[in-house]
């Protein structure tokens, strides 16, 4: 067990650094959406809002893990996650604590973090990566009880967008835990399968959906090849359109949520 937690250390260490990352992008997120109990807000209130997220991605992770690593494992990945956490969470914080500081009451907030996370999301059932009204209702609470740490309860707009902080990391920490463990395909070979599944020339893009960036907007749109359009019924495309205009909605709060995040520069040239 001991060697295979020490293998894992990368990935604890890249799932530490994207909680943290996330989390602190997320309280940009939520003081964008009422700024003007940011201007109010003290220190202490923002660190709870900090500290909710942390809670949501202790949860997202655990959810997560058990699709990836055996059941006997998880209890003890999850501990040397937590570790990480703190030490992670303490190099950054090591400038404003000084050399001299007690960091024991960080490891002691984030012990609290996670059995507070546990007693809030434990009790819905969902799968992270499928969409259902149980974890919307999850998310929700989190958008809840970030809005009362702004003092903003009932405000929407810091709600749903909690929310969509929340949804939006979940592809990012399974495909952490696919890489790490040698459960994606090289693309190379992904390339080489399509070259076989349909000869050059025979694929034709009959969707798409772009999201672009023009200064702090974000815009998504998408479109239908022209043939494929002419050959729809009028029902059909008005069903078409309403999926796509779902579709678009979530890829475009997903994809504004993180597209001004440091810590994501990949999604800084203006497309996706």
């Amino acid at each position: 067990m001991a060697t295979s937690q020490l293998s894992r250390t990368p990935l604890l260490r890249q799932l530490a650094d994207l909680m943290l990352a996330v989390s602190g992008e997320s309280v940009s997120v939520i003081k964008r959406g009422a700024p003007d109990q940011a201007m109010a807000l003290k220190k202490q209130q923002e660190w709870k809002i900090y500290l909710e997220f942390l809670k949501i991605l202790f949860n997202l992770v655990d959810r997560l893990a058990s699709f990836h690593l055996p059941i006997q494992e998880r209890p003890q990945f999850m501990d040397s996650l937590e570790d990480t956490v703190v030490q992670r969470l303490r190099d950054v914080l090591a400038p404003t604590l000084g050399p001299d500081a007690d960091s024991m009451e960080l490891t002691l907030s984030i012990g609290t973090t996670v059995a507070e996370s546990r007693q809030t999301y434990e009790r819905f059932t969902f799968v992270p990566t499928e969409a259902s009204k149980t974890r919307d209702d999850c998310f929700r609470l989190l958008g809840e009880r970030v809005a009362q740490c702004l003092k903003a309860a009932g405000n929407e707009i810091v709600i749903s967008s909690a929310a969509v902080c929340a949804s939006a990391v979940i592809p990012a920490i399974d495909a952490l835990f696919k890489d790490a463990l040698g459960e994606r395909r090289d693309a190379a070979a992904e390339e080489q399968d399509a070259f076989h599944r349909a000869p050059t020339g025979n694929e034709i893009k009959l969707v798409s959906v772009m999201s672009s960036v023009d200064g702090e907007e974000v815009e998504t749109r998408w479109g239908l090849h022209p043939r494929f359009r002419q050959d729809l019924k009028p029902e059909e495309t008005q069903e078409i359109a309403k999926l796509m205009n779902r579709v678009t909605r979530i890829v475009g709060e997903r994809y504004a949520a993180v597209a001004f995040s440091p810590d994501w520069t990949s999604w800084h040239h203006g497309h996706a």
